[in-house]
């Protein structure tokens, strides 16, 4: 897909700022420092449009962008960061499975894990929640370019097993691999929308 407009339309902390209209939305989740910024970014070819941090757990909110005028990319808070303070880390798991069960606008769920390491609790919980909702998802696994071939083989049927035969695509942010993968993942499901 051609991106001619990407831009920044708002941070939600609560179901009524919500974005209202009937565009359709891909949301992006996993745990903080996954990369899910980055991904965002390269997918869209715009370098600082979802902010990059070296400090996880610094999306406290859902982040919603408006792609070509007719479509939403919806950046949900990392989880899973001990350093959080509790107080949030609850209210970032009633926003986000608020957001995922309500939001009749979200038409694919962009789980995102790090090829590098073996899936965590929280990210099967998360896999098992998005299974158990019946909604459509794809599985990304970030920074494949930091792995050699055979490792990211490995990680790959890795990945494959524990999340139950469910398509993973292995993705750099740096060398753009996967990209084109998830865009039609994408333009699959905004399509399946609009019929």
């Amino acid at each position: 897909m051609k991106v001619t407009k990407a831009e920044f339309i708002k941070s939600a902390f609560k179901q009524g700022e919500w974005p209202h209209g009937v565009q359709p939305e891909i949301a992006f989740m996993g745990r903080s420092n996954v990369g899910k910024s980055s991904l965002i970014n390269s997918l869209l070819g715009v370098r600082g449009l979802a902010r990059t941090s070296s400090t996880p757990g610094r999306t406290q909110s859902l982040n919603f962008f408006l792609i070509n005028d007719e479509f939403r990319f919806v950046d949900l808070p990392g989880f899973g960061y001990a350093r959080v303070p509790k107080s949030i880390k609850s209210g970032w798991g009633e926003m986000v499975t608020s957001y995922l069960a309500k939001r009749t606008q979200l038409v694919l769920s962009i789980q995102i894990v790090d090829s590098r390491h073996e899936p965590t609790k929280l990210d099967l919980q998360l896999h098992e929640w998005l299974e158990y909702s019946v909604k459509p998802r794809l599985i990304v696994a970030t920074k494949s370019d930091k792995l050699s071939n055979n490792e990211l083989r490995e990680s790959m049927e890795r990945a494959k097993r524990v999340f139950n035969q469910d398509r993973v695509v292995a993705y750099s942010a740096k060398t753009g691999r996967g990209r084109d993968e998830v865009w039609r993942t994408i333009e699959s499901a905004l399509s399946d929308f609009r019929v």
